[in-house]
């Protein structure tokens, strides 16, 4: 019999989340029937998108939801051999049972010398997210300027580095000077810190006084309010996020973005990843070869141990996170 370790949502979040939010409990998993694997999570994912999505999708009790790699280590299917790893949609669990539906294989092709965290990251979700909101939905072309706010996240930072492989000039901004020294180093062109710039509107045409053709945003709130005035005629902007906005207790209002979309005749689109679910192995294995020829770099934000996801999850809706956020079991 195997206990496995889970967190619940014990209180729906008022404003920002708090540790007492959350509760630690354990839960005796059954033996496997014929089709079933046992599974025991190895790294978990903390995601700017479990703040609204709690709110939407789950009761109080729930256990969170969430993303883990997690190792075999009985099955009873024969499609899923002990040992093997997967990608799960199964939340915030040590231990947990599958049918097998769901799972995803780490890709046979996955090097030793790569952590198998980046599956959650770089060339996982969040990098599937950078991807397809650059190609499919931005369809960002060479030579032009593409801005991506909350730029050494998960996400932002793949954006950067996937624009310029495309051929673009890129500027990115982030919350500390550290972040900029590190989109520095990951080749954006231009980088500021949004917190400590005397104007953000300045800001914005000191880095590309010609404007952006391109806008991949994470954040909402103020600043998509100012970056919109920034956009060439016929701009595209990819709405990913909203992470300002997700611990608000009173909605924020206004500016309106109206008038700046009709004049300039701006294209803006909201989009969540699964849209390109059957295309999952076709963005991994590009990201993967990417990361492998050092074009992609990467970086996690790795807090150890099961009983600190709440921690690990507040601090990176606080912005504490360089790169991807993540819990090695």
């Amino acid at each position: 019999m195997v206990t496995a370790k889970v967190w619940v949502l014990k209180k729906h979040f008022e404003g920002f989340p708090k540790p007492s939010d959350f509760d630690l409990k354990k839960i005796e998993l059954p033996s496997l029937q014929n089709g079933e694997l046992l599974l025991e999570s190895v790294f978990l994912s903390v995601d700017p998108y479990m703040r609204p999505y709690s709110q939407r999708d789950m009761k109080e009790g729930d256990i969170m939801i969430g993303t883990q790699v997690a190792r075999i280590v009985e099955s009873k299917n024969p499609a899923f051999a002990v040992g093997a790893f997967v990608v799960a949609n199964s939340g915030w669990r040590s231990h947990f049972i599958s049918d097998g539906k769901g799972l995803h294989l780490l890709p046979s092709s996955w090097p030793e010398s790569l952590p198998k965290s980046l599956a959650l990251g770089t060339v996982g979700m969040p990098g599937l997210t950078a991807y397809f909101g650059l190609f499919e939905v931005c369809k960002m072309k060479p030579g032009e300027t593409v801005l991506v706010n909350a730029a050494a996240g998960a996400v932002g930072s793949v954006v950067g580095q996937l624009a310029k492989i495309g051929g673009c000039k890129v500027v990115g901004c982030a919350g500390s000077d550290d972040k900029v020294a590190y989109l520095k180093k990951l080749g954006f062109d231009e980088a500021f810190n949004y917190k400590t710039v005397t104007s953000l509107d300045e800001a914005l045409s000191k880095a590309s006084p010609d404007g952006y053709d391109c806008f991949f945003d994470n954040v909402g709130g103020e600043f998509s309010s100012v970056a919109i005035n920034h956009m060439k005629k016929h701009g595209r902007i990819a709405v990913c996020g909203a992470i300002s906005q997700y611990n608000d207790s009173v909605p924020q209002k206004g500016p309106y973005v109206q008038i700046p979309m009709i004049f300039k005749e701006l294209r803006m689109e909201g989009f969540i990843v699964t849209r390109w679910n059957n295309r999952r192995e076709e963005g991994q294995k590009a990201l993967l070869k990417w990361v492998l020829e050092g074009k992609v770099k990467f970086h996690e934000q790795v807090t150890e141990g099961f009983e600190n996801m709440p921690a690990a999850f507040i601090g990176m809706l606080r912005g504490e996170n360089l790169g991807k956020a993540i819990v090695k079991v």
